[in-house]
């Protein structure tokens, strides 16, 4: 009885609050998109680049080859544009949540839960890319919060984010709720960066190379708490607050007692509560007005732990000496009301200076340019 209790109880969740399995959401996106409902600022527009199903994590390669990760799908692709016509390529499939994607010295970088994969030379055989290299399978092989975000600092060290195995827990602070480093070897594992909840997104400043990440709030707290958030690292061994204190001054319910957050790393913005802050990027092209230079742009997957939901769209935030100045929508019309047809997840700028956006609800990636009237 307990167990049909259990599945009654979920049943009537995911209707209250909008969550469905992912076959039944995918039935619901209009075909063809809607993009007459995104709103972007004058000169902005915005084009279906690429159909990728379930496009997640996005990295550019050396030439000009776009790689996505996946969640749901367990596959990697490559995007080909030669200017005349666009190719997308499956060149990895069968693997647990490949949501993360880097390139480095002509190797493609996967993560897949537990493990980091290689693909050597990946450009030269994208047809044949063969089976990868395991550079290390050390990582913790929970799901919840598995799938990983992964890039290449100033370093030269791959930066390996672990979530929290739980909403919220006090886990084993070496192996979880942090960003982690490596080598490209796979070895030389070191916590960076600790009391990270869980992570989808990083870059780092283009002038002074510190990081600076999105971070996912705790669930349960309410509609409106707490906040989503954006983080600076700028030295290793920081803790922002998990499972501790959320926000710069939140306590948690449960294990916040006899904890002061003053001791912790506050946010230097905080989105929207249960907003899913995760890909983020700074502005480094020359196509779109100056004031964006150096921004951030952070993509919001959007609620679901809320009666009415929130996200779906893509914010820019401006900094000046580390600090937030202005943080705006900069495109928002996947959700109409309460019902959601696209959830922006990554960004990642191209070389003539656009914006692509992938969208693993809508499965495909976005371009966003700008063109002076």
């Amino acid at each position: 009885m307990s167990i049909i209790k259990t599945l009654l109880h979920s049943a009537a969740f995911c209707v209250f609050y909008g969550v469905l399995p992912v076959a039944a959401q995918y039935q619901d996106r209009p075909s063809p998109l809607p993009l007459d409902k995104i709103k972007l600022p004058a000169g902005f527009s915005i084009d279906v680049w690429a159909e990728v199903p379930n496009a997640r994590g996005l990295t550019l390669g050396k030439n000009g080859t776009v790689f996505a990760g996946s969640k749901e799908e367990g596959k990697v692709y490559a995007i080909i544009d030669n200017g005349e016509a666009r190719r997308v390529k499956t060149i990895a499939s069968g693997l647990s949540s490949p949501i993360g994607v880097a390139f480095r010295d002509g190797a493609l970088y996967v993560s897949a839960i537990e493990r980091i994969l290689r693909f050597d030379g990946i450009e030269e055989k994208l047809d044949q890319p063969g089976k990868p290299v395991v550079i290390t399978n050390d990582f913790p092989n929970e799901k919840h919060h598995g799938g990983k975000f992964i890039a290449f600092g100033p370093d030269g060290l791959l930066y390996v984010p672990v979530g929290a195995p739980c909403n919220v827990c006090e886990a084993d602070p070496e192996r979880f709720a942090l960003v982690s480093r490596i080598k490209p070897d796979g070895t030389g594992y070191e916590v960076y960066a600790y009391g990270v909840r869980n992570t989808v997104g990083f870059d780092w400043h283009p002038d002074t190379k510190e990081l600076w990440f999105t971070e996912n709030g705790r669930d349960w707290m309410g509609d409106n708490l707490p906040p989503d958030e954006l983080n600076r690292a700028p030295k290793k061994g920081m803790h922002f607050g998990f499972p501790y204190c959320h926000g710069s001054d939140i306590l948690d319910p449960k294990y916040g007692a006899k904890h002061d957050c003053s001791k912790f790393i506050p946010p230097v913005a905080k989105f929207g509560p249960h907003v899913a802050a995760l890909g983020m990027r700074f502005y480094t092209g020359k196509m779109f007005p100056p004031s964006y230079r150096n921004s951030i742009f952070v993509a919001e997957h959007g609620s679901w732990n809320r009666r009415n939901k929130i996200g779906y769209r893509l914010n820019s935030v401006q900094i000046k000496n580390n600090k937030v100045v202005k943080q705006e929508v900069f495109a928002e019309g996947w959700l109409q009301g309460e019902n959601a047809w696209g959830r922006p997840v990554d960004v990642l700028v191209m070389p003539d200076g656009a914006l692509l956006v992938s969208d693993d609800y809508a499965g495909v990636i976005y371009r966003i340019s700008y063109k002076k009237s």
